[in-house]
């Protein structure tokens, strides 16, 4: 028989697959002796099992819920439902992987018309249990009942106001009493039926929401955001409940044992005296930074910095602890490894093994590649002018600038149409995570650094600032006021999450550095990685760029970016348009000068690193003016200027656009086709590059190019375009009385060319995958038309796992590639095998790469340091896979 429910000390840290990563390490600060109210979790499997049986709880997980929340009771010596000592309990839910705020909890569960009474009673305090009473209602109705939440606080907002209070511990029992009558017509108008009053009815109905919640919309996003697949379900934990709403001596908090902006070693966190835990979290008041604690409970203080330093020395990780204390009695609701930024990342794993805690490669395990992209980003220019309008609390790191949106589904919109917005709130709630996704970044005028807002923030890597009081929102008006100044929806505003600083209108930026922590670890990861990471750079700056960020070389040099300067463009028409051969090579006598000083630079700035040059690559028309523009334009002049020497060159541009348009430019004629039909440009390329490295050289510089021929289809296409590389080769050390080293190979784009690898390898001296293209050939998809028309609806409906043009198709795209490894190598023991398309710079993409045997990837200069992570994150886990399997077979 399946046991689907687990008391808090059957269980433990390694069962997180089957308890969720709350049951799992509720159960482990169980066993260790922490303070942690007793309960019992229901797994996963029980999740699973209820969409299996149609959304319904199955009788053998009913019964084994009965038998534990008996266990419970006789733990407890509380019954659910008693009217003389009733057990109260929270419904949580927890999932393997940490998704904060994204499915639902029910707490004060149990409470209802008499066991209210007898709360009041126990405690001596019905302030305490009628308010508890009222939020238990509100929780229960938009969680279960799938009721508003604003009409409840609406009504609240509405009798404090009447009644002249500013905050919700002014409120007393008679208050709650009134507010209790009021939730329960609002139940009775949206539900159409009266508050549910049996406890166990209660329980079941929160736990069907609980695993209702597994699919909401907002999870949904989340998990794809996050890469969390959807089959795993989530737990449900059903705890005892503590209270931090009983007076001045209780109180609740969230609190992380390292700062998660910035990783330095301090104690980071708030609390609320006299409030529950959905207080803070939720953004609802603005609380007290943790240390204050120290004055209020100093007791409580000294033992929860106690705990927490036990917390984090167990686990070996930051952790994210949420804690209630009663009566000044302090009990431990949640541990869990705490989100984080990327610089708080780094700086934690670096310093993690400093302090012994961590050895390198487990610190380097510990950094998420894709976090890295964070700290790439621009910052504020400290020496410009700032309009300050308004200070926050500085939630989560980094600087944005965007108009201004007060709604989760404008922000998306708007984020559609190409426009960069920054979405206010009074606060975020778990529903707005869309808006957060396309925005910017975020700021909420109440709420501090561990609400909602700030940590979905910081683990998206959003710019954030919190409990920005000083900004007066009107959400129906869509504006802000700060004093005398009103921002209006569309209006620009700059926002510095690191400072809290709220600016008006744009600020500048400048460009990021890598910090010392930064550099140690990538320093480690190029101890520990066995895979080469180049950049694809197409100019000097961008080479130079690439080895600041540690680059071993460049990948990919795409010789068409050179012909778009607006200075070459009319010159690559005239090449274009020539009607003979001497026509063209007078175009390209003007471009050689031009390309060769390119490659000069690029090849100075490279310092004898290996350079791979792809030559021309696409369809000429690319470099004509549009030809509906041209159409228009031609029309016009005929009805304007029909004798016009402007009207006559137009009408030849029209005829030669036409001439050159391709019904599928893709599979058109580019590539090594152009080389075929027009030998005389790519021999113009191939002279610029061996002219600017004997110019180099000369110099005293290194120079290694590597020529690439593009889309390679057969064997006799290299053939050719190899001989041209060699005569010219040959032709410039003559000329220029020397010797240089250099190889040629071809990018694999083409499904034919990697099922033939093995023949087009007698002429290649190496192979570049270009998984861009690569990927378009091979499902048939024109990217531009896919990615815009039916490619993201595919993911959605679970028809791809992933965008194929972001993270490498390894069951099509990836066999292919093991094939071409296989056959070149065959041929070519030694042969040099990469890959240059966007997945060069995607984790999981670079991992394959690694067990596929290639020598390097190579990705954009700002994705190298993601690269070289991911590469020795790829080493290190494929070593140990290794050596366990190593391990096992020799038992």
């Amino acid at each position: 028989m399946t046991k689907f429910v687990y008391m808090f000390n059957e269980g433990n840290s390694n069962m997180r697959d089957l308890l969720g990563g709350k049951g799992a390490n509720l159960a482990e600060m169980t066993n260790i002796g922490l303070p942690v109210p007793y309960g019992f979790t229901i797994t996963t499997q029980a999740c699973n099992d209820y969409y299996d049986n149609g959304k319904k709880i199955s009788k053998e997980v009913e019964s084994q819920i009965e038998e534990a929340l008996a266990k419970l009771e006789e733990k407890t010596g509380k019954k659910l439902g008693d009217t003389e000592n009733p057990l109260l309990v929270s419904v949580r839910s927890g999932s393997v992987f940490s998704m904060p705020g994204m499915m639902d909890t029910v707490l004060n569960l149990g409470m209802n018309d008499q066991t209210v009474e007898a709360v009041a009673k126990l405690t001596d305090n019905p302030r305490f249990a009628y308010d508890s009473y009222r939020r238990f209602i509100q929780m229960f109705s938009d969680v279960v009942l799938q009721i508003d939440v604003y009409y409840f606080e609406h009504l609240l907002e509405h009798t404090r106001t009447q009644k002249g209070y500013t905050a919700d511990p002014e409120m007393t029992a008679d208050d709650w009493k009134e507010m209790i009558d009021g939730y329960k017509k609002i139940v009775k108008k949206h539900a159409k039926q009266d508050f549910p009053q049996d406890p166990k009815t209660q329980l079941f109905l929160a736990i069907n929401a609980v695993f209702d919640s597994w699919n909401n919309q907002r999870a949904i996003v989340y998990r794809r955001l996050n890469k969390i697949p959807d089959h795993l379900g989530t737990a449900v934990n059903i705890q005892s409940m503590v209270f931090g709403n009983m007076g001045d001596d209780s109180g609740t908090g969230v609190a992380f044992t390292r700062n998660p902006s910035t990783g330095e070693r301090v104690l980071y966190g708030e609390y609320l005296i006299n409030a529950q835990g959905e207080d803070v979290v939720a953004g609802i008041r603005t609380p007290h930074p943790i240390q204050v604690l120290a004055k209020d409970m100093p007791e409580v203080y000294r033992q929860f910095v106690k705990t927490s330093q036990l917390l984090e020395e167990h686990y070996q990780d930051m952790q994210d602890i949420e804690f209630t204390v009663e009566r000044g009695k302090l009990f431990l609701l949640q541990t869990r490894n705490g989100k984080r930024t990327a610089q708080a990342a780094i700086r934690i794993a670096v310093e993690m093994v400093k302090e012994g805690i961590l050895d390198k490669e487990t610190a380097l395990l510990r950094v998420d590649p894709d976090q890295l992209n964070q700290l790439l980003h621009r910052r504020i220019d400290e020496s410009a002018e700032k309009k300050l309008l308004a200070k926050g609390l500085p939630a989560s790191p980094g600087a944005a600038t965007g108009q201004v949106v007060f709604d989760a589904d404008e922000a998306e919109q708007l984020s559609k149409e190409g426009k960069k917005v920054i979405l206010v709130r009074p606060e975020t709630t778990p529903d707005d995570i869309h808006g957060i996704v396309a925005s910017q970044a975020v700021v909420t005028s109440r709420g501090g650094m561990t609400s909602h807002a700030a940590v979905v923030a910081r683990g998206m890597g959003k710019a954030c600032i919190c409990g920005c009081e000083a900004m007066k929102i009107d959400l129906k008006a869509k504006q802000f006021s700060v004093g005398d100044t009103v921002v209006r929806y569309g209006d620009v505003i700059t926002i510095d999450g690191s400072t809290g600083e709220v600016m008006l209108g744009e600020v500048p930026m400048i460009e990021p550095e890598l910090s010392g922590e930064f550099k140690t670890l990538l320093e480690w990861a190029d101890e520990a990685r066995d895979l080469g990471v180049r950049a694809n750079a197409d100019n000097p700056v961008d080479a130079k760029k690439s080895l600041e960020f540690g680059a071993d070389g460049i990948g990919l040099c795409r010789t068409e970016h050179m012909f778009m300067d607006i200075k070459r463009v009319p010159i690559v028409q005239e090449m274009i348009l020539a009607e003979t051969l001497e026509e063209r090579e007078k175009a390209l006598d003007k471009l050689l000068p031009m390309q060769q000083g390119d490659f000069e630079g690029i090849f100075e700035e490279m310092a004898g690193h290996p350079v791979t040059i792809r030559l021309l690559d696409p369809p000429m028309h690319e470099f004509l003016p549009d030809k509906e523009e041209l159409l228009v334009e031609v029309t016009k002049l005929q009805i304007t200027a029909p004798d016009s020497e402007e009207l006559k060159e137009k009408e030849y541009l029209l005829k030669k656009v036409q001439h050159l348009a391709e019904f599928n430019p893709m599979l058109g004629h580019r590539g090594c086709r152009l080389g075929m039909i027009f030998p005389e440009i790519y021999e113009m390329q191939v002279k610029a590059i061996f002219y600017a490295t004997a110019a180099v050289q000369q110099k005293g510089i290194q120079v290694q190019p590597e020529i690439m021929i593009p889309l390679v289809g057969h064997m006799n296409e290299l053939k050719r375009m190899r001989k041209l590389v060699n005569d010219v080769a040959k032709q410039v050390m003559e000329e220029k009385g020397l010797s240089f080293h250099y190889t040629v190979g071809t990018m694999i784009e083409i499904p034919r060319a990697a099922l033939t690898a093995d023949q087009i390898a007698e002429e290649a001296d190496f192979f570049s995958f270009g998984t861009n293209d690569l990927t378009q050939t091979t499902f048939g998809f024109s990217r531009d038309d896919a990615e815009g028309k039916f490619l993201q609806q595919y993911i959605e409906q679970k028809v791809l796992p992933e965008n194929p043009f972001a993270v490498l198709d390894q069951e099509g795209v990836g066999k292919l590639i093991e094939t071409g490894v296989n056959l070149g190598r065959q041929t070519k023991p030694g042969l040099k095998t990469g890959i240059c398309g966007e997945h060069g710079g995607e984790k999981s993409s670079i991992e394959f790469c690694y067990k596929t045997g290639l020598n390097y990837v190579s990705c954009s200069p700002y994705r190298v340091p993601l690269a070289r992570l991911a590469a020795a994150q790829a080493t290190i886990r494929n070593k140990k896979e290794d050596a366990d399997n190593v391990a096992v077979a020799s038992k």
